[in-house]
């Protein structure tokens, strides 16, 4: 069947016309002029936390209005290729403009999608820790797969990442890791992955074959910059050193360089062992800390305002997608309905469509608790 282009290309200007309305290039110019200027003066580095403010706020302003003014010049070449193709009646001309519309189908509706992420930590980068739930051996092996999922994702993306800290099973899998990854809305994006996920297939663990069930938490929290102030007093912090391990707890440093931070008043316990030193383990310990210091003291504040407003119904169930692989293969998001059978496809990275069908679900439920 023939494509409409011209029904198509429509399609595509009145999302992007939605998405100027909610960017406001007007507005986010002015802001990059404001910022520029600020930048542009001699005394900025006298302050290097308020210039390192200006300047990472004026690339991610820069960043956002190339990102629509983009797209929208990504559309209207694609017309005019299609234009040319069709007055030359030129089969190779309207095959490649049928690709380019395919993939700016994807793109703008991502882009669709980032402009739901407007809460207040949204656009920052993320910090993800992954922890084995119930179901022994199985759920370490499970741990160890979502770890590579999200890492796979993040590759797929051209995002990179950091892994912080990883703390091995005693057979397989693992009890649990920490990873960052380093690009800007990281948060609002995978913070709709946060949650219980649940797996079930033929153990590879179990002799005898059978179907076991096997869970994992994930938590998503977003990293924390320098401008933020959550200070910690060494009075609450306990720290303890201790010798990293590797794989079925094989030494992989001689010294002990592995770094606990627990925070007496909230009981958080962070462990970091993947830098060389110990001092680099404690500094990436004490940022995760901050930051989930942070993300508590921001569910507290919400949690205020929503017991006075008379709502505490929580958001998020206990387990929000299940991960099928026997007696047969799915993949089910339950809080929003989307499922694929692809689960090999799922399982190395290819997580997008779960991802915005989670971010759609969670702004429509934002909404109706306003």
């Amino acid at each position: 069947m023939a494509v409409d282009f011209e029904n198509e290309i429509k399609a595509l200007r009145t999302t992007m016309s939605s998405v100027r309305e909610v960017t406001d290039l007007t507005s986010l110019q002015a802001q990059i002029t404001d910022l520029e200027t600020q930048a542009s003066a001699p005394d900025l580095w006298d302050d290097v936390e308020k210039a390192q403010q200006v300047t990472s706020a004026l690339s991610r302003a820069k960043a956002e209005h190339d990102r629509v003014t983009g797209m929208d010049s990504r559309i209207d070449d694609l017309e005019a290729l299609v234009e040319l193709g069709t007055e030359e009646s030129d089969a190779e001309t309207l095959a490649e403009a049928e690709k380019e519309l395919a993939g700016l189908q994807r793109d703008v509706e991502q882009l669709e999608v980032r402009t739901l992420l407007n809460g207040e930590y949204d656009e920052r980068e993320a910090v993800v820790t992954i922890r084995s739930g119930a179901g022994g051996v199985d759920a370490a092996d499970f741990a160890e797969m979502l770890m590579r999922m999200y890492l796979r994702w993040a590759e797929r993306n051209g995002y990179p990442t950091a892994v912080l800290d990883t703390s091995y099973a005693e057979e397989a899998g693992l009890k649990s890791a920490t990873f960052e990854v380093k690009v800007p809305y990281a948060y609002g994006t995978l913070s709709v992955e946060a949650g219980t996920h649940r797996l079930v297939r033929i153990s590879p663990f179990d002799n005898q074959g059978r179907r076991q069930t096997s869970f994992a938490a994930v938590e998503v929290i977003p990293l924390i910059e320098t401008t933020d102030t959550i200070e910690i007093p060494e009075s609450e912090l306990k720290i303890d050193v201790f010798r990293s391990s590797g794989p079925g707890g094989q030494s992989v440093n001689t010294t002990d360089s592995a770094v606990r931070m627990t925070h007496i008043p909230t009981g958080l316990v962070v462990s970091m062992q993947n830098e060389k030193s110990q001092i680099q383990n404690r500094a990436a310990a004490l940022r995760v800390l901050q930051s989930r210091l942070l993300l508590l003291k921001k569910q507290e504040e919400d949690a205020a305002r929503k017991e006075m407003a008379g709502d505490v119904k929580a958001s998020w169930g206990d387990q929000m997608r299940s991960y099928v692989l026997h007696p047969y293969q799915m993949v089910k998001d339950l809080r929003t309905g989307h499922e694929v059978g692809s689960t090999a496809a799922v399982l190395d990275g290819d997580i997008d469509a779960f991802i915005e069908a989670g971010i759609r679900w969670k702004r429509a439920q934002e909404k109706a608790t306003d």
